[in-house]
C-alpha cells in the first residue's frame, strides 16, 4: 500500500510538471498544435492518476469502512459515479 502511494505521489508530481511546462508554453506563444498535444497529455495522465485513486479507495478504504455489505454497495455505487461523471 505505502509503495502504491509513493507510486500515485510520483504520478502527481510529474502532472503537476506537465502543468507548469503548458503555462510556460502558452507565455512563449508556442503552435496551437503543441499547445493542444500537451493538454491531451495531461489530460490523460490525469485520468490514469484518477483509475489509480479510485481503485486505491475501492481496495483499501472501503473495505475499512464499510460495516456492512449494503453499505459497501451504496457507497461503491456512489464513489464510481462521481468518477465516472467526473471525467
Amino acid at each position: 500500500m505505502e509503495r502504491d502511494k509513493n507510486k500515485l505521489i510520483q504520478r502527481l508530481r510529474r502532472i503537476e510538471g506537465q502543468i507548469r511546462g503548458l503555462q510556460r508554453m502558452i507565455e512563449s506563444e508556442r503552435a496551437c498544435k503543441e499547445i493542444i498535444t500537451q493538454f491531451a497529455s495531461i489530460n490523460g495522465a490525469l485520468k490514469s492518476a484518477g483509475f489509480l485513486i479510485l481503485m486505491f479507495y475501492l481496495n483499501d478504504c472501503l473495505t475499512r469502512k464499510s460495516d456492512s455489505v449494503e453499505n459497501l454497495e451504496k457507497e461503491v455505487e456512489k464513489v464510481i459515479k462521481t468518477y465516472i461523471y467526473s471525467i
